[in-house]
């Protein structure tokens, strides 16, 4: 017999938990479905010096402020997976893993919730599975030739893989910065960028950035001039190892390379330079496979949405994927906000 509820949540981190804390003030029943083993959606997976933007207190998902890391005023990756443990266990949130959700299917008036441990049936379906599962990598010329380590910001751990080697960091956002101070003093660097880094000025943090990505969607919702957001400031917060490693002179950033030879990279002025391994700090797409057989892709395989809510599927509602789906929504201070409406808008749709 296939299981059913009202509303099945697919994913179990951050943007799932938080789905998960307003559907139980709504009282809408839910179960919600994560790929991963154990709690802690993608923190699990960082790189080991990986720091917050945000002091602890500005870091929380609803009803549950995260308490500060001894020693720490930015709290480390491990202090977040213990905090999303300990909120999934207060809330009782009702989480099964590991479950794999293979797709989502429209059957008559219900959603069929196709996974690797059998069918669900449901009302609605949140999608909240993230980024992380899709690191995007670009197609640069040579990049199938080149025989050194290649990988990506999900890959990298830690600089003692890499002391000693010629390493070319690629990408100008905050895990560039980030990964590029990490190894700058350990490993033969090259940072490279497609435009010359632009750092945010060294008193923005997290905090600063969720209000800056608030005002700028509450102007676009009333009409007024786009201010430019979080964009118009910088594309990196400058925490204190990068701006350590900045203010040493260790992170000059290099133009984008034309193309990759078999042993490193060449740029247009023909200058080329070896490299151990390459690192690609490229950014991620969503990962929205789940959602395929609903057809909902349109331009770009963009799905358009008004709020979080799917414009061509009034049952399906993304949370956590970006300003897309709410200001700083893939964030834990912003996805608090985007999680209410989703939770508020369901528990309309049920009743």
């Amino acid at each position: 017999m296939t299981p059913a509820t009202q509303v099945v949540v697919i994913g179990g981190g951050q943007a799932g938990l938080a789905a998960g804390y307003h559907l139980r003030r709504a009282g809408v029943e839910f179960v919600i479905l994560d790929a991963q083993p154990l709690p802690g959606g993608a923190w699990q997976h960082t790189w080991d010096s990986l720091r917050l933007f945000s002091p602890a207190a500005y870091s929380s998902l609803p009803g549950r402020l995260m308490p500060t890391q001894p020693g720490e005023l930015y709290p480390d990756a491990a202090h977040v997976v213990g905090y999303l443990t300990d909120y999934e266990q207060r809330y009782d949130l009702p989480v099964q893993r590991p479950v794999h959700v293979e797709g989502v299917h429209r059957d008559g008036t219900c959603l069929r919730i196709e996974t690797d441990t059998g069918a669900w049936q449901a009302d609605a379906v949140i999608s909240a599975t993230g980024t992380w599962s899709r690191p995007f990598l670009p197609a640069v010329p040579g990049r199938r030739d080149y025989r050194g380590e290649q990988l990506h910001t999900v890959d990298y751990r830690s600089p003692r893989e890499f002391a000693g080697k010629r390493v070319i960091v690629v990408g100008g956002g905050n895990s560039g910065a980030q990964i590029a101070a990490d190894l700058a003093d350990q490993t033969d660097l090259t940072w490279v960028t497609q435009r010359e880094p632009r750092f945010l000025p060294d008193e923005i943090d997290g905090r600063v950035l969720f209000d800056v990505a608030t005002a700028r969607r509450r102007a676009l919702d009333e009409g007024r001039v786009d201010s430019g957001g979080v964009a118009s400031l910088g594309d990196i917060v400058a925490v204190p190892p990068v701006r350590a490693a900045r203010d040493a002179g260790l992170l000059k950033a290099e133009p984008m390379f034309t193309r990759l030879t078999t042993t490193g990279a060449e740029w247009a002025d023909g200058t080329r330079s070896e490299a151990d391994a390459i690192i690609w700090c490229t950014g991620f797409r969503p990962a929205l496979s789940p959602l395929a057989p609903l057809g909902l892709r349109g331009h770009r395989c963009h799905i358009a949405t008004d709020g979080t809510r799917a414009l061509d599927e009034p049952r399906v509602h993304l949370l956590g994927y970006g300003d897309w789906t709410g200001p700083a929504s893939a964030t834990l201070i912003g996805v608090g906000r985007p999680a209410r409406e989703a939770a508020r808008q369901v528990a309309d749709l049920l009743s």
